[in-house]
């Protein structure tokens, strides 16, 4: 299945550039939900330029209820050394509140996982909060499996400018 035929999910379709604020809407309740709002800076423009713009960063599905954007499921390709595949990553699923319990979520990832099937990937994967047991009991009851033994690791804002600065001077003295 392309991600055009994303549509085969009931109510999936991929994302259009008309979309954008009504996925930024939802990306925003996302952050509110996870108490992360602090950390949300990403406006219409990024969010457009990342899913259309000359060099996509990622792809996004949307699932509509009542001819709205009510869902969506934003994801990349990451890669498997030791499949030796490309893996499908999902960074974010969200449904609105008042949508939920309508299947739109299952159908979202149902979508990602033929998806997945598809392109060929080794693997379809994400992160979820530990906190978040409503969410893991929902991956767990679609056949997800939540690993115990790995940690996410991440550098960013000036911690991320630092070790970056650090690489380009390790390469100045190795000239």
């Amino acid at each position: 299945m392309s991600q055009e035929g994303a549509s085969t999910h009931a109510g999936v379709r991929p994302a259009r550039p008309e979309d954008v604020a009504a996925i930024l809407a939802l990306m925003r309740g996302l952050a509110e939900y996870e108490n992360l709002t602090h950390l949300f800076l990403a406006r219409d423009e990024d969010l457009r330029d990342a899913l259309f713009g000359p060099a996509p960063a990622a792809e996004c599905l949307v699932a509509e209820a009542a001819g709205a954007v009510a869902g969506y499921a934003l994801f990349f390709h990451n890669y498997s050394t030791f499949l030796g595949r490309r893996g499908l990553y999902l960074e974010d699923l969200y449904v609105h509140p008042g949508q939920r319990g309508r299947g739109l979520g299952k159908s979202l990832l149902r979508a990602l996982a033929a998806l997945a099937v598809e392109r060929r990937c080794g693997r379809f994967e994400w992160s979820v909060l530990d906190w978040n047991q409503p969410a893991i009991d929902f991956y767990q009851a679609m056949g997800a499996d939540v690993l115990p033994d790995w940690r996410i690791v991440r550098v960013t804002g000036d911690a991320l400018a630092r070790l970056g600065s650090a690489a380009e001077q390790a390469g100045a003295r190795g000239r």
